[in-house]
């Protein structure tokens, strides 16, 4: 069997490395970082456990594929709870709404703002369902390796209006404009702007009824800890601070590059037959190999591209609980703006908004385990302009935290800042410092139509045919579900290769 090196260990790189090394192949899994998780790295202090990246998790089936691949059960390495409900959404007035998988309180929820939306809303769930079967359950784990792949489903895009944003296909179907907001914001779960973003997102919604929004009790990083385990019993070499220099390519006897290995920071060098990149992709490609072995994607290419929006996320403990506020396990709270707040943090450039939208994340309202005993554990995330925008974070870290944690504390956090006991901040630096995303956006490529399917970065590389790529940057794209369809879809193609290899005579 063909030995695998696996770049990085976000969750593409993972499950890529479980499934190749579950079908018998030899892997080594290098990481930058002094812990596994990529993204959904873990902060521990003051006795608090930080889910530094994704926190919630839909189509739990995919990490059940994985185990049950490997012999396994998922069950008995990490638990899933189902949030109920799967997400609390507030205005800017405070008015709420919740939802969850059961259509008849989705129902009663919007009968308490806008009635007349009702029968709406039915025809939107039923449109998103015929989203949801072609462009999850047919082509997610699909790749888009050649032109006619994308000439092929053209028409069923077409049909399905995939020239239409998300945020215009959901006004078809729903008047309010508080629940067209509800409606909409999944796109901006993957890096996507709703007003920009292809209606194929729409599926999110529809994604999210058929098999909810799940928790892993201990954290995201208990699921990390789960996939550790199984790399382990698997036979997985893992090597931690193993940040990679170069990706090692030399010409074959045909003339064509091929990938060889790695090289690390340290100067050590390891050996493979074949590489699996869950890095940034632009990385991958304009840090990673050189030029001379790069026909398509060339440092121009890599440079007009569109990146995602970058993020704000204070991580912060305080020593009482807030249980009884109002909040749930996933908060969404939409500033007075939408469309034109969005347009700023994606489209308009040097400028940091002084408004904001913000996800705040709970989890100890279900597992207190990862706190102190009568504390309270949260995260607050803030959409951003990425490093393109020139914004410099050193002049407005501070003054953008502290206008952040002053909404809280004003509207749904009192007595915050007496409260809080463990705090840390990352800004669009950390993505480009520590986790090597260009311009440190915080989901790679951006998810517009000329990004999507064939038009994305390829799971297999044209320019290096042995090296292939996972994670937020190829195809499908970011978001849990995405990723580990990206890791499956590498495992496909690699197991493909490797039969027709072993079946070539001579």
């Amino acid at each position: 069997m063909e030995h695998v090196v696996v770049i990085g260990s976000g969750f593409g790189g993972l499950g890529a490395a479980a499934r190749l090394a579950a079908r018998g192949h030899p892997v080594t899994l290098v990481e930058s970082l002094d812990k596994l998780g990529g993204r959904a790295y873990v902060f521990e202090q003051d006795g608090f456990r930080f889910d530094g990246g994704p926190t919630i998790i839909t189509a739990p089936w995919l990490f059940d594929d994985i185990w049950t691949l490997a012999g396994k059960r998922r069950e008995d390495y990490v638990e899933f709870v189902k949030c109920d409900p799967f997400y609390r959404i507030f205005d800017h007035t405070g008015r709420r709404f919740d939802y969850n998988d059961d259509e008849a309180f989705i129902l009663s929820e919007i009968a308490r703002i806008s009635p007349s939306d009702a029968r709406g809303y039915l025809d939107f769930v039923r449109s998103a369902k015929a989203i949801f079967d072609k462009g999850f359950v047919e082509l997610a784990d699909t790749p888009f390796s050649t032109f006619w792949d994308m000439l092929r489903v053209a028409p069923d895009l077409i049909r399905l209006r995939s020239d239409q944003s998300v945020y215009r296909y959901v006004s078809k179907y729903i008047q309010d404009d508080f629940l067209r907001q509800v409606f909409s914001f999944h796109p901006l779960l993957v890096g996507g702007n709703p007003f920009d973003t292809t209606s194929i997102y729409a599926m999110i919604h529809y994604l999210e009824r058929q098999w909810g929004v799940w928790y892993a009790m201990g954290g995201t990083g208990a699921l990390v800890a789960a996939f550790e385990r199984l790399l382990r019993e698997l036979g997985v070499d893992v090597h931690l601070n193993a940040p990679v220099e170069r990706i090692l390519v030399s010409r074959g006897p045909d003339g064509r590059p091929r990938a060889k290995g790695v090289a690390l920071a340290d100067g050590r060098t390891i050996a493979a037959d074949v590489v699996v990149s869950n890095a940034d992709v632009a990385t991958t490609y304009t840090k990673m190999i050189a030029p001379e072995f790069r026909r398509v994607y060339t440092d121009r290419k890599m440079e007009r591209m569109r990146y995602a929006m970058s993020l704000v996320v204070i991580y912060f403990g305080t020593d009482r609980r807030y249980t009884d506020t109002g909040l749930a396990h996933h908060n969404i709270i939409l500033g007075p703006r939408y469309e034109s707040l969005l347009k700023d943090i994606f489209h308009n450039r040097g400028t940091l908004p002084n408004d904001f939208s913000l996800y705040l994340h709970m989890p100890t309202i279900t597992d207190p385990t990862i706190a102190p005993e009568g504390h309270e554990s949260f995260y607050v995330l803030s959409p951003v302009p990425n490093l393109g925008s020139g914004i410099d974070w050193r002049e407005h870290a501070s003054t953008y935290r502290d206008a952040i944690m002053g909404a809280l504390e004003e509207r749904y956090l009192p007595g915050l800042s007496r409260h809080l006991v463990s705090e840390r901040m990352i800004d669009p630096t950390y993505f480009r410092d520590t986790l090597r995303s260009h311009q440190g956006s915080a989901f790679s490529v951006e998810p517009i139509l000329t990004q999507s399917a064939w038009f994305r970065p390829h799971n297999r590389s044209e320019d290096v045919p042995n090296l292939y790529l996972v994670g937020a940057g190829t195809h499908p794209g970011a978001g849990m579900p995405g990723v580990l369809s990206s890791a499956k879809i590498a495992d496909d193609m690699i197991t493909a290769r490797a039969r027709s290899t072993s079946t070539t005579p001579g």
